[in-house]
């Protein structure tokens, strides 16, 4: 079977920046499972991915834009020490922040007396990535699965 809408998708990665530092891989004995066409994965692998079948492998360059976005500054915010309510404020401290639009998971990334300045970007925004890939497993998935993990917003399993 080869990897199409709907086809559960089993493959090894390992993903390096464009300079080649190791960002990610899979667990030799975990490769990451997901349903194809479900904006599960990021949408360049996801299109590198089709058409493909068990036992192949490719090095794949994604851009940046179909990756993860490219970084967007006004995600970098500002906030008055004193919102925080004297918790205690880390930087690389991870939170859920309440935003107009709904959640936005952000990071710590300064911290002075008075702001605290947050980053709602993912980490590999605005990064370049090189996936290399072996597909171990495709199948045609069941209803089930489909109706357990998708939504009209997209898979909710291993979102990444």
């Amino acid at each position: 079977m080869i990897i199409c809408k709907d086809a559960t998708v089993s493959f090894q990665y390992s993903l390096t920046d464009k300079d080649g530092n190791a960002l990610d891989a899979s667990p030799i004995d975990k490769p990451l499972t997901y349903i194809h066409g479900q904006n599960a994965i990021i949408p360049g692998l996801e299109r590198e991915l089709e058409g493909k079948k068990i036992g192949d492998v490719l090095i794949v360059n994604i851009k940046a834009k179909d990756a993860y976005g490219e970084r967007q500054e006004q995600m970098v915010q500002k906030i008055p020490r004193s919102n925080f309510q004297g918790q205690e404020m880390k930087v690389g401290m991870r939170f859920e922040a309440k935003t107009s639009t709904g959640s936005l998971l952000v990071v710590v990334k300064e911290l002075t007396d008075e702001e605290v300045t947050v980053d709602g970007n993912h980490a590999l925004a605005g990064k370049d990535l090189t996936f290399d890939v072996r597909i171990v497993d495709v199948r045609e998935s069941a209803k089930k699965e489909i109706d357990d993990c998708c939504t009209e917003n997209g898979c909710t399993a291993n979102k990444h």
